[in-house]
């Protein structure tokens, strides 16, 4: 295997936690817990940040929200623990968590700490060498990518005890006058093509679909592969966003982070993962795909393509206020408004163009 199992490094400066007192904290509230305590950090990733711990012998992980941040309901640590303590027992590629800490004294914020996933993490800087020389892996891999997603959405949200994570009727029109809000919040740069886009969101909403448990961050880098076999998904991470809804929202996600060959060398040169590779689907092979896997008839994607790209775009320009206020120095982000820019641009492409 050319690509290791998912690897911390040592923590980020400006992003430390205090180890002594989190290592008492564990000691006395995790039953079975023991030190010494060694803290290291996922280094990927700019939203929650992801820590490993290295309690003993055992291993496990620690979710707090970001550096500086100022959208505390972005990043609810409590309900993202309630969510995977339900989730997880229906649904296997649910991480299994373990302890929520609301107290802030222990770390300056509230956290939660789960069992870890061990497994292979595709981020475009380390494609592994079996899927760049098997273009038919690849393929296979896009089917169960896709096919998981399907799986997701079909899952009896209800019987989970998910049925009040979220309001499903309305749910498209909130979602859109949300981000829009929250786009002019976070406001830094003049980009007219991101003003056009919300108000083209704003004028061509569809109906809702019928309500599903949607993840909305489903993409490569939240996806935990059986390092014996690529094509064997593990592990989903990253449920902060998670709701009940619409979900060709969910899947316009999806479409937003799938960068193709033939996109521009910007939109390539930002994407979040091997999606270009030989034998990657399409966009429009994703959707064939998801509509064969969920038994659905999908309607153009189109206006769902253009909100997952206003979405994203939104919670990259919320990441880059954050630096540009001086509240985080993460040299990560320096340049992030760059990206809402280039995903403001290929919005309005989708628009002018009617393809996805």
């Amino acid at each position: 295997m050319s690509t290791p199992v998912d690897q911390a490094v040592p923590v980020r400066p400006g992003e430390e936690i205090d180890v002594a007192r989190l290592e008492a904290y564990l000691t006395e509230n995790l039953p079975g817990a023991g030190g010494p305590l060694v803290v290291e950090q996922f280094p990927s990733g700019f939203s929650n940040l992801t820590y490993l711990l290295k309690l003993g012998t055992a291993e496990l992980v620690l979710r707090r929200p970001p550096v500086g941040n100022v959208v505390k309901s972005a990043h609810d640590m409590g309900r993202e623990f309630r969510v995977l303590s339900r989730l997880s027992k229906v649904y296997p590629s649910a991480p299994t968590p373990l302890l929520f800490c609301e107290d802030e004294q222990i770390l300056g914020s509230p956290f939660y700490v789960m069992k870890r996933l061990r497994g292979i993490i595709l981020r475009k800087s380390n494609t592994p060498d079996e899927l760049t020389a098997n273009p038919a892996l690849v393929a296979k891999l896009c089917e169960s990518f896709i096919d998981g997603l399907a799986k997701l959405h079909g899952l009896d949200f209800q019987a989970a005890g998910l049925g009040d994570l979220g309001r499903p009727a309305g749910y498209v029109e909130r979602q859109v006058t949300g981000w829009v809000k929250r786009y002019a919040a976070a406001r830094t740069d003049d980009y007219p093509e991101m003003e056009r886009m919300g108000e083209w969101l704003t004028k061509n909403m569809p109906a809702d679909s019928p309500p599903a448990l949607i993840h909305n961050d489903y993409k490569y880098d939240n996806l935990v592969l059986d390092p014996g076999d690529l094509t064997n998904i593990v592990g989903v991470l990253d449920w902060e966003m998670a709701t009940i809804g619409n979900p060709l929202m969910d899947l316009g996600t999806v479409l937003a982070y799938w960068v193709e060959p033939g996109d521009s060398a910007k939109e390539q040169s930002l994407a979040f993962g091997p999606t270009m590779i030989a034998g990657s689907f399409s966009r429009e092979q994703l959707v064939e795909r998801y509509a064969q896997s969920a038994e659905i008839e999908v309607p153009s994607m189109v206006f769902y393509y253009c909100f997952g790209l206003f979405k994203l775009a939104v919670i990259v320009q919320q990441i880059y206020a954050r630096y540009a206020a001086g509240k985080t120095h993460d040299p990560r982000f320096a340049h992030l408004n760059k990206r809402v820019e280039s995903l403001g641009k290929t919005g309005m492409r989708v628009i002018e163009t009617g393809e996805i």
